[in-house]
C-alpha cells in the first residue's frame, strides 16, 4: 500500500488545455493606442486645414483687402462679387475706367478698343480684384506692388473662346501685357519699334490670349461653364457663385476631409474606450 499522497488533478496535469478565454486589454495598452489616435489626429487633419486656408481668400496685392467679405455698393460688372468680395467699391468703380488709378494702364494703346472688346478686360479686372475663390492658384510675384500673383487658373473654354472672338479685331502691340512697356508719359505705351496689329494676328488662338496676355496668370482648359472644373469670369448674380466649388475641388484635390477626433475615437474597441 502505498503511502504517497494522491496528487491534486491540476498537479496531474499541468500542461492539460483550459477552454480559451479572451484577455482582456491592460490599461496601458488601451492609453497607448488611445494616444496613438491623439497623435495621428493632427497630422490627418493637417493637409485639410493646409488646403482649407486656399479657399475665400485674397492675395496679397496692390488694391486687394486683407479677407473677403460683402460688399453691397459693387460697381457695375463687379457686381457679381456683392456678396463675398476681395474688392472695394472704389476698386470696382475704378476697373471701368479706361485709364485708371489702380494701374494707369491705357486699354486704348493703340486706338480705341471696341466695347464688346473692352468689357471682357473689365470682367477680368474685377475676377482678379474681386473673387475670394482664386486661393489654388495664388502664387508669389517679384514685383514692387504686389506680393502675390495668380497663375494658371484654369478659365472655362467659352470664357476664353468669347474673349478672343469679341477682341480679334482689337488692336494691340505687345503679346505681354504686364511688363515691356513704355512707361515714360506715365501709362503704357508701346514701346519702341513695336507694331500695333489686330489681335488675330498677335494671339493666333483664344488659348494664346487667355494664357499669353497677363504673363500665364490664366490657362485655357476644355472644361464648361457649370462643369465645377473651370472658373467663370461670368455668371448669373442671382445664382450662387459658381467658383466656390471649383476653388474646393482643386485646393482639396477632390479628396474626403480627413475624420473628425470623435469618428477616430469610436474606431477604437468598445473594450479599450472602457479601459480610458
Amino acid at each position: 500500500m502505498s503511502c504517497a499522497h494522491p496528487m491534486a488533478p491540476e498537479a496531474q496535469h499541468p500542461l492539460r488545455e483550459e477552454p480559451w478565454l479572451p484577455v482582456p486589454p491592460s490599461r496601458a495598452m488601451a492609453v497607448t493606442l488611445a494616444l496613438l489616435v491623439l497623435v495621428a489626429w493632427p497630422a490627418a487633419t493637417a493637409g485639410t486645414v493646409t488646403r482649407d486656408s486656399l479657399l475665400n481668400t485674397c492675395m496679397s496685392a496692390k488694391h486687394h483687402k486683407e479677407k473677403p467679405g460683402p460688399e453691397g455698393q459693387l460697381y457695375g460688372q463687379c457686381v457679381l462679387w456683392k456678396d463675398n468680395a476681395c474688392c472695394t467699391a472704389n476698386t470696382s468703380q475704378e476697373a471701368h475706367e479706361d485709364q485708371s488709378y489702380l494701374y494707369n494702364f491705357n486699354w486704348d494703346h493703340c486706338g480705341a478698343m471696341p466695347q464688346k472688346c473692352k468689357r471682357h478686360f473689365i470682367q477680368d479686372t474685377c475676377l482678379y480684384e474681386c473673387s475670394p475663390n482664386l486661393g489654388p492658384w495664388i502664387d508669389q510675384a517679384d514685383n514692387t506692388w504686389r506680393k502675390e500673383r495668380i497663375r494658371d487658373v484654369p478659365l472655362c473654354q467659352e470664357d476664353c473662346e468669347q474673349w478672343w472672338e469679341d477682341c480679334q479685331d482689337a488692336v494691340t502691340c505687345k503679346v505681354n501685357w504686364h511688363k515691356g512697356w513704355n512707361w515714360t508719359s506715365g501709362t503704357n505705351q508701346c514701346p519702341q519699334g513695336a507694331m500695333c496689329q489686330k489681335f488675330k494676328f498677335v494671339f493666333p488662338t483664344a488659348a494664346a490670349l487667355c494664357e499669353q496676355i497677363w504673363s500665364g496668370s490664366y490657362r485655357y482648359t476644355s472644361h464648361h461653364r457649370g462643369s465645377g472644373r473651370c472658373i467663370q469670369m461670368w455668371f448669373d448674380p442671382a445664382q450662387e457663385n459658381p467658383n466656390v466649388a471649383v476653388a474646393q475641388y482643386y485646393a482639396r484635390g477632390n479628396a474626403p476631409p480627413s475624420p473628425p477626433l470623435p469618428v477616430l475615437l469610436a474606431l477604437l474597441p468598445p473594450a479599450l474606450l472602457a479601459l480610458l
